[in-house]
């Protein structure tokens, strides 16, 4: 009865066209006025809890990424990458669309955000392909889809926010983000290539070896920002919030000094809209947390944990429940608001079933990737319109063959949670008297 209520609440905030963050607030504030005791310790711990909810050390990775996101968008890093993808794989049918995702799965590696990658090779790719003969729609639907391997290629900021949410470790979700984000971006350049052989889009004459080197070589500082820093954390140097430190400087030398993209007289401009990005994204937490408190308080994340075990679910089940549930609400809320409200919910039940809270949170973050392709609040979807200047459901058509396969490859990563687990088995062995590695040592 009490989580009804509560969800009543909420839902009834959304529908008025309340922002997720306040919603979220005024949902706690709501409950505590009209249906609990409310006396002034219940508002020292409502102080308590907005102020003392972003202490998390792994919440300050957040800004930094965002910050470092920021100085590659507007620092000349995506043209550079996109270069180097076209004279790799222009050259095959489809060229430049194949070439557009492996640009994004490049550029996903550095921003960790799916928006921010649509806008970046996007801005950039989706001209250029429209004016090589490629359909408007389909081009910017490879945009739009490819674009959403921003959040689960690490480093990748959603993934932070699940480990935020949990208590889990964003060192051993990056690891389990990197083979089902290779294996996407790969099905989606499958799809690319036979879509493009059946209609013999045009394709770009095949670039030599020497043009290949050239232009890896012009975009390696921006690459080698990956090499820093996964390599850092997996290499027991410094932690994923540190590293997101690192990576912000050094995303700032290499706009700056490198490859002098980014004028001095700009820099103040980039450190306001990553502020701005950053201040939405920490208050949408801080709001959430609180939210989460007044679910644990109440005793909600452990009724549904029992109710669902009582209902004799397999963990097959429960994890198809967790994914409708996940691709109803991707529709209608951005990814952050729906991880740190729902894996609170999921992750005591996935454990009582034996789910590894990792997989879990590859499953989620997968179902994201699918909510921001589908209407009627996909981010990407709006990106990917505002460049192309086509509306929000002719592009939501155009993205339907690659939303298609998103979900073959979600029951794929659901079902087979070794395709996730693989190389988190391999840095974080299992066996508590195995060797501890470089990676737990820092993590």
């Amino acid at each position: 009865m009490t989580a009804a209520l509560i969800m009543s609440i909420l839902t009834l905030m959304l529908i008025t066209g309340t922002p997720i963050s306040i919603a979220l607030g005024m949902t706690v504030m709501t409950f505590l006025v009209f249906f609990s005791s409310f006396d002034m310790t219940t508002v020292n711990i409502i102080s308590q809890r907005l102020f003392t909810g972003l202490e998390s050390f792994a919440i300050m990775a957040v800004p930094f990424f965002v910050l470092a996101g920021a100085f590659l968008t507007d620092g000349g890093v995506a043209k550079r990458i996109i270069k180097f993808a076209v004279n790799l794989v222009g050259w095959m049918p489809g060229g430049l669309a194949m070439a557009s995702v492996v640009a994004c799965a490049f550029f996903a590696t550095l921003s960790g955000s799916s928006p921010a990658t649509v806008m970046a090779i996007g801005s950039l790719m989706l001209p250029a392909m429209i004016q090589q003969g490629y359909p408007k729609g389909f081009s910017t639907g490879v945009i739009a889809c490819s674009g959403s391997l921003g959040i689960l290629i690490p480093p990748s900021i959603v993934m932070i926010i699940y480990a935020v949410a949990t208590s889990e470790s964003a060192g051993k979700m990056f690891v389990a983000g990197i083979v089902p984000g290779a294996l996407l971006a790969m099905l989606l350049m499958g799809v690319t290539f036979v879509y493009a052989k059946k209609h013999n889009f045009p394709t770009i004459p095949r670039a030599s070896f020497k043009e290949v080197v050239k232009s890896f070589l012009d975009a390696f500082w921006g690459l080698m920002l990956v090499v820093i820093v996964m390599g850092g954390i997996y290499g027991g140097i410094f932690t994923p919030t540190e590293a997101a430190a690192v990576s912000a400087v050094y995303a700032f030398i290499c706009a700056t000094f490198i490859y002098r993209s980014l004028p001095f007289r700009d820099i103040g401009k980039v450190l306001l809209h990553a502020a701005n990005t950053s201040s939405m994204l920490l208050y949408i937490i801080t709001n959430a947390i609180l939210f989460n408190f007044l679910l644990t308080s109440e005793q909600i994340p452990q009724g549904l944990a029992a109710w669902v075990i009582a209902q004799n679910l397999e963990a097959w089940q429960f994890l198809l429940f967790v994914n409708f549930v996940l691709l109803i609400a991707g529709q209608f809320m951005e990814p952050s608001s729906i991880i740190l409200i729902l894996a609170p919910l999921f992750l005591p039940i996935a454990k009582a079933l034996g789910i590894d809270p990792i997989h879990l949170g590859i499953i989620m973050t997968v179902n994201m990737e699918i909510g921001m392709i589908t209407p009627p609040v996909g981010l990407n979807l709006y990106v990917a319109s505002h460049l192309s200047h086509m509306g929000l459901t002719e592009v939501s058509k155009a993205a339907l063959p690659f939303v298609a396969t998103m979900l073959v490859y979600l029951a794929l990563i659901t079902y087979v949670p070794d395709i996730s687990m693989f190389l988190v088995d391999i840095m974080y062995p299992p066996n508590p008297a195995a060797v501890v590695s470089p990676v737990q040592a820092f993590d």
